[in-house]
Order: C-alpha cells, then sequence, then structure tokens
C-alpha cells in the first residue's frame, strides 16, 4: 500500500513553505509575476480531429496556432478511456492504480428520494482528502475557476468543485447533464442559471459552449491583475451533436453525408457537417479567449494547454463518424477501450515567455503528469507523493525526466489493463470474464495499430508488466478490479 499524506496536512505544508521562503511583502499580496494557467480539455476529441495532427475536414485555426507558438506532443496519453476518470487523474496527479475514480457512474440514492434539482445526479464525488491542483494554486494566490464539465461530485458532497479549490465554477456539474448542449440550466456555483429558450431538445437559444466562453472571458477580465488558474473542460465534441447554424454553414455541402441507422443520443440531420462543425466552434471561442489575454497583455506569461480526456467516440453512435474523419489518426480503438486511438490524445501548450516555438517531441507523457507540470510552472511543491513527472523542462529545453512506464487499469468495458514502457504497449482485455488473460505486446513505434503481437517473442518484457501491474494497483471498495482483487 503506498503511503499518501492528506489534504489537510499538504495544504499546511504547503503554506508553510510559502510562509517562510516569501518576503512579507509578497505574502500581503498575490504575485503578480506567476504564470497565469489556462488549461482546455475537449470531451472526446480524437487524436486526429486537430488541423495540426493531420485533420483533413475540421477546421481549428486557432488550436493549431497554439501548437505552431508552443509546442506539439506527438506522444500523449489520457488517463483513462472515458471521461470522470480520466479528469479525476488530470487534477489529481495520480494514476489510474492510484486515483480514487476509476469508471463513469452515479452515486447511489441508498433509497432516499431526490430533490428535483438533483435530477442530474452528478457521479461519485471525489474525497477530500484527494488534493487536486486547484488546491494548491488557490493557497498559493491563485484566483481559480473551473468553466465546462465538471463529473466529479455534486455541490454539498465531498467533490462539489467550490470544496476543490475552486472560487467559481461554471456549467454541467453531471455528466448526463452535459449530453444535451441546449440544457434547460447550467450551475454557477452552487445556483441554477436558467437559460430561458433551452428545453434540451436538438434547437435552443443558448448554446453551452457560447455561455463557457462568455464567463471565462468574463473571469480573465475580473483578474487581470492577480495570476490565475482558468480550467475549461469542454463538454464539446461530446455528443449529441447540436452546433448554432452559423457555425454549421461552412460545412454544409463540403461533407458527404450519408443515411445511417442512429444509435443513442439526439438524431441530428447532418451529423458529419455539424460534428465538424462543434469542433470548430470551439476552436473559435478558443480564438476568442487567446485575444482576450492578448487584449490585457497576459499572452507571454500566461500558460495555455489544450488537450483532449480521451479517444474519439465509437463509430456512428449518435451520428458521429470517427471512421470518416479518421478522429483516432492512424490508431486503432475508441473511446472505452485502452487501445491507442482509446487513450493516444493531441497535447499542444505555449507559453512565449518560456517555450520556443514551432517545437514537437515524443517525450512520452500522460494526464497525471500535468499536475506536477502546473506546479512546476509556478513555482509550488507538490508536497504529496503523486504519480506525474512535470513535464516542463521537456517544453522549456531543460533536462528532462523520463518515466519508467505508464500504467492504466479500467474496470469498464469487460476490464482492461495496460502498460507503456518505452517502445512497448502491452494490454490485456475481457478481464471480468477471464482474469488470467494474459498480455499481448506491442512495438507501438513500429506498429501504432497494435497489430503484432510480440508478448511471445519477448517473456522477459511481459515479466517486468506483470510486475508493474502489481505494484501500482491498490483495490478499490468503489471500483474493484477482478483480475487483481481475488
Amino acid at each position: 500500500m503506498r503511503w499518501m499524506l492528506s489534504k489537510t496536512t499538504c495544504l499546511v505544508l504547503v503554506m508553510l513553505a510559502w510562509v517562510f521562503t516569501s518576503p512579507l511583502a509578497a505574502r500581503e499580496q498575490p504575485d503578480v509575476n506567476k504564470p497565469n494557467i489556462v488549461l482546455i480539455v475537449a470531451d472526446d476529441l480524437g487524436w486526429g480531429e486537430l488541423g495540426c495532427y493531420g485533420q483533413k475536414w475540421i477546421q481549428t485555426p486557432n488550436i493549431d496556432q497554439i501548437a505552431a507558438n508552443g509546442i506539439k506532443f506527438m506522444d500523449f496519453y489520457s488517463a483513462q478511456t472515458v471521461c470522470a476518470p480520466s479528469r479525476c487523474s488530470l487534477l489529481s496527479g495520480l494514476h489510474q492504480g492510484h486515483a480514487f475514480i476509476r469508471n463513469n457512474g452515479n452515486p447511489k440514492d441508498r433509497g432516499k428520494p431526490r430533490p428535483k434539482e438533483m435530477y442530474f445526479p452528478g457521479q461519485h464525488p471525489i474525497p477530500d482528502e484527494t488534493v487536486l491542483i486547484s488546491e494548491l494554486l488557490k493557497e498559493d494566490g491563485y484566483a481559480t475557476a473551473a468553466i465546462g464539465k465538471w463529473g466529479l461530485g455534486h455541490f454539498g458532497t465531498s467533490g462539489d468543485p467550490n470544496k476543490q479549490g475552486f472560487d467559481l465554477f461554471y456549467g454541467f456539474n453531471c455528466q448526463v447533464h452535459a449530453h444535451n448542449h441546449y440544457p434547460r440550466f447550467l450551475w454557477r456555483n452552487n445556483k441554477k442559471e436558467i437559460l430561458e429558450g433551452n428545453d434540451r431538445t436538438l434547437y435552443g437559444e443558448t448554446y453551452s459552449q457560447d455561455r463557457f466562453r462568455d464567463v471565462a472571458l468574463e473571469f480573465i477580465d475580473e483578474n487581470k491583475d492577480r495570476p490565475f488558474f482558468l480550467y475549461l473542460p469542454f463538454a464539446i465534441p461530446h455528443l449529441s451533436i447540436q452546433v448554432p447554424d452559423e457555425s454549421l454553414k461552412k460545412y454544409r455541402g463540403d461533407v458527404t453525408e450519408e443515411a445511417y441507422e442512429h444509435k443513442g443520443y439526439l438524431p441530428y440531420p447532418e451529423p458529419r457537417a455539424g460534428y465538424a462543425a462543434m469542433i470548430s466552434h470551439m476552436d473559435r471561442d478558443i480564438g476568442d479567449i487567446m485575444d482576450r489575454l492578448k487584449s490585457h497583455g497576459l499572452t507571454d506569461n500566461t500558460l495555455v494547454i489544450f488537450t483532449s480526456d480521451n479517444g474519439p467516440t465509437y463509430d456512428r453512435l449518435g451520428g458521429s463518424d470517427s471512421v470518416y474523419f479518421e478522429s483516432a489518426g492512424p490508431f486503432e480503438g475508441r473511446k472505452g477501450q485502452l487501445t491507442e486511438g482509446g487513450i493516444r490524445v493531441p497535447l499542444v501548450a505555449q507559453w512565449p515567455d518560456r517555450i520556443k516555438p514551432g517545437q514537437t517531441t515524443d517525450h512520452i507523457s500522460a494526464f497525471w503528469d500535468i499536475f506536477p507540470t502546473l506546479c512546476d510552472a509556478a513555482g509550488i511543491s507538490t508536497n504529496s507523493e503523486i504519480d506525474g513527472v512535470s513535464f516542463l523542462p521537456c517544453m522549456t529545453g531543460g533536462k528532462q525526466a523520463e518515466h519508467d512506464f505508464l500504467y492504466w487499469e479500467f474496470p469498464g468495458y469487460g476490464g482492461q489493463q495496460a502498460v507503456r514502457m518505452g517502445k512497448w504497449k502491452a494490454l490485456r482485455r475481457g478481464l471480468h470474464r477471464k482474469p488470467e488473460t494474459p498480455f499481448q505486446l506491442f512495438d507501438v513505434t513500429d506498429d501504432p495499430q497494435e497489430a503484432n503481437d510480440l508478448a511471445s517473442e519477448f517473456p522477459e518484457v511481459i515479466a517486468k508488466v506483470e510486475t508493474i501491474c502489481k505494484e501500482e494497483h491498490e483495490n478499490s471498495d468503489l471500483f474493484p478490479f477482478p483480475a487483481i482483487d481475488r
């Protein structure tokens, strides 16, 4: 069992370090020289759905410009292949063998009636003792906001975003609520903001993504004179396919539509055009955010990171077409799978003060590395045992520490487990049915499709993988994993 400091202890240590290493003047007001941080996370966006990663149809000029202004990661991974656990690892710096949330799911009602305002119950709440990056930054003087989709606990629970280091939360608290982009309401902290003209059908008057952009711009305006952490876990391009007509027009007729048997979510009359338009609409909003930073003179001292929480969705579910758009790039698999297509995601970053433009890197890293990277950028200590390794040196030209391995386990979709170790990727699936299922082994540098199983040729690699899996797994009562918990 790994040892970990309690949340209270961690925060106290951070504060003590700050008190004893900072001059009095710095303690009396925020350090305006600290970098601002903007972390943008798309929802179900595939590795191949950005222009800078080779996308042919979907236009993403503003995200592409972030890559051109800074660095593009080619070997970056999400923490999990579905939403909530991936975001838990992102904010906590823990991989899925240690993180509290390891699958999607709602808390049980335990026989109690659900209040009307809790119709969307939120997902399992992260516990109070889990230390999030938002808490450390807030304690260090940062203004903090989370705008978009939360999925880590409803208001009033331990997972309440206002209890987890965020001064402002705006958006969908519950992931199921986020399945429609024209909702009847959004949350501003624990208060509902009613969106007139929306009835949770295919169309409406207020597009949730537009509200996310507007509130993000307001937050920047209000905090332009102090360091801020703006976390933007957008709900695009997660289904349902819905988009304002102004954005749809640029794709109508440019992409070929074809009949299909609809599966899940709301049916959209022009699904390919609509899906592409959603991503471009989000990209437009990111451009507005970048422009607002520039208008306040904040661009040079702001670290901007854009990534996605997992791979693209299953083919033709809800009208999406990952085959048509080559959404997973050269990789096989989709959301819900620990194959490369399910967890290899884009990451681009810019910080003109520190990151030279036009870089591309093959550094192998993952979601849980973002936590220490942001701490590193802000000049604060994590003071807790995490799994992440800061990749700030990789971005800024320093000496970069490398992972010995990356580890995943997933109790959903039949039970899966994976390890990335240098060029090697070990994978096994169907563990609920057959817990003794052996690992397959792939050289993903030469075989990104994971087509040629080399396990029988390299037993010594498999032996290392099996040791890693035993050592990196902590039992979870909430998300038991039958391949190990027996």
